[in-house]
């Protein structure tokens, strides 16, 4: 993980995040880095090399998710 000042921190693949999700910490991995726009789940997300987007699995659901460094935090083990 590096910080950007634009976008918020930078993750890799692999790297373990957390993420807010109706007022609960989930945990997860990050599975792809975006930095191209691209379709999620029937939308258009936009990122840019400055502005990447993370796909993410959650470790208790296994379900994907797609969020703006900024929204991601490292997760503590």
């Amino acid at each position: 993980m590096t910080d950007s000042p634009a976008a918020g921190p930078r993750y890799a693949v692999g790297d373990h995040v957390r993420w807010n999700f109706q007022g609960s910490d989930v945990l997860g991995m990050v599975t792809e880095i975006h930095t191209a726009d691209f379709e999620f789940m029937g939308r258009v997300r936009v990122c840019s090399e400055d502005e990447p987007q993370y796909k993410v699995r959650s470790d208790s659901s296994q379900r994907h998710a797609v969020h703006k460094g900024a929204a991601l935090r490292p997760a503590k083990d």
